[in-house]
């Protein structure tokens, strides 16, 4: 944007001009803040969930009962309205940005330092988690009489990896088909789902040739540009309903599994949370505060997507708020934000493919007396920096320990004796998962010199951000509204 000095206000005046009217506007009540909604919900979801499970199964069959049952349905609707929209979003994402690398000179720069950073701190959380399945021993405090390998239901390979990176068609969509029999009857239904990891490689091929192409294509790009718009005003409206997705989420959880499935598995359920407390409250804190930014602004400007990653157990799922905090709240710019929440969303998984599969690993040979020595640990350390791609657009953690136990040539018979208390497990993992998900994008922003501090130490509203539908974030000329001014915040496009 470009202002004439007559035009451009001194910072004093800026500064009355934006405090005066805002202090002027009516408080929202409390009730209405985004973060209260969603405690609140978690809260309120805990006690029904023990009331559901209170309530037992109903019917020979075991049978849910009618409350879990409408709590699954609500909590299923919302995340399959979430990730109904992550396809368009990544897509949209992925091209524009590659289309606005065209104003930006440090593009490959970029990519660079964001796949660096994501290696760093995969390294640090992996050797935790080393660490801790060394320390705590779970493999070897496991009863064996307790616990039943159950089928694992999915392998993961390098080399499925590799080939799964080539797209089967433009929208990297992929049709199952289940063949069940019923009293002699077979029946076949197909499901449709789509590899993400696939659909970025398609937006970015077409991105770049959008950029090969030049001037002619300035109107495929604004066009791409609008309909990202548009995705994520409807975006905004699904995130609206994250309070009621989440009392869903987390009362069916509590309902379904609560603490009993535990059991013997409860010093390797101890080491995991150990592990992901360490990540998200020690070592992401000293490296944002060594790179000179405040601890405090980052977690309560990512908290609202490590809360809704938490209950909806699904990084994919959460990224539309992800990017959303990352730029309104962490001042990342929109150009970079919409290349690095999508692609961490996919391949940065501290939670999943990092602290997981060490610990996950360490206990499956402790519980089968299997001695690993210094560079079958190496191969955890090589197999969580590199190989965490490959969970990407599945369930990441099974996946994810499947790759790294035939890695190390480990019984795979062992993903099946952690199932029981996997669905606990994750939450946890996802929230860490979407935390270091924003970490990065903010770091390098940080060191490149292109993060908006002035948005990033902006006071909190208890809002994840402001509702768009409340205020107009830009004037007809383009350029931010009085109303954005005055919240000291620029409209996602307006930097970049």
């Amino acid at each position: 944007m470009s202002s004439s000095p007559t035009s451009s206000p001194s910072p004093s005046s800026s500064t009355t001009a934006r405090s005066t009217p805002a202090a002027a506007r009516p408080k929202k009540p409390w009730w209405r803040s985004f973060g209260v909604q969603v405690t609140a919900a978690l809260v309120l979801g805990v006690v029904v969930g023990v009331i559901a499970r209170q309530l037992g199964t109903s019917g020979p069959d075991a049978a849910p009962n009618g409350l879990t049952a409408t709590l699954d349905t609500i909590g299923g609707a919302y995340v399959s309205l979430l990730k109904a929209a992550v396809v368009p979003l990544v897509f949209l994402a992925i091209v524009s940005s590659i289309g606005n690398l065209r104003r930006v000179s440090n593009a490959a720069r970029l990519a660079g330092r964001t796949l660096f950073w994501f290696a760093v701190t995969a390294l640090i959380a992996v050797s935790i988690g080393i660490v801790l399945g060394l320390v705590i021993q779970p493999g070897s405090r496991a009863s064996h009489g307790e616990l039943a390998a159950a089928d694992p239901g999915v392998t993961a390979t390098w080399w499925n990896f590799l080939i799964g990176l080539v797209p089967g068609n433009f929208a990297g969509a992929q049709v199952s088909t289940k063949v069940t029999l019923v009293d002699g009857a077979a029946t076949a239904t197909s499901a449709v789902s789509f590899n993400v990891l696939q659909v970025i490689v398609v937006a970015a091929a077409i991105g770049i040739a959008a950029l090969k192409v030049g001037r002619k294509a300035e109107p495929f790009l604004t066009f791409t540009d609008s309909a990202l718009k548009i995705v994520q005003r409807v975006l905004w409206w699904i995130i609206r309903l994250a309070p009621l997705g989440t009392f869903a989420l987390i009362a069916n959880a509590v309902a379904t599994y609560g603490w009993t499935t535990i059991g013997s598995l409860a010093w390797f359920v101890a080491a995991i949370y150990i592990g992901l407390a360490l990540v998200l409250f020690v070592v992401y804190p000293i490296l944002i505060r060594s790179n000179g930014l405040s601890i405090r602004q980052y977690f309560s400007g990512v908290w609202p997507a490590v809360q809704l990653g938490f209950v909806s157990r699904s990084s994919i799922g959460t990224l539309p708020l992800t990017q959303r905090v990352v730029e309104r709240n962490l001042g990342v710019p929109q150009s970079y934000a919409s290349f690095a929440a999508p692609l961490g969303a996919t391949t940065k998984m501290d939670g999943c493919a990092a602290i997981y599969p060490a610990i996950a690993a360490i206990f499956v040979a402790q519980f089968y007396g299997i001695h690993l020595d210094i560079w079958q640990y190496v191969l955890i350390i090589v197999v969580s920096v590199v190989g965490s791609a490959a969970t990407a657009g599945t369930t990441g953690a099974i996946v994810m320990l499947t790759l790294t136990l035939s890695t190390l040539g480990l019984p795979l018979d062992g993903v099946g004796l952690l199932l029981a208390v996997d669905a606990i497990l994750d939450m946890g993992r996802t929230a860490v998962n979407v935390a270091g998900q924003a970490l990065v994008p903010t770091i390098v922003a940080k060191r490149e010199g292109i993060l908006d501090l002035d948005l990033y130490n902006a006071p909190r509203t208890g809002d994840a951000f402001r509702d768009d539908d409340e205020t107009d974030e830009t004037d007809e000329t383009g350029e931010p509204s009085a109303a954005a001014q005055e919240s000291g915040r620029e409209p996602v496009g307006a930097r970049g």
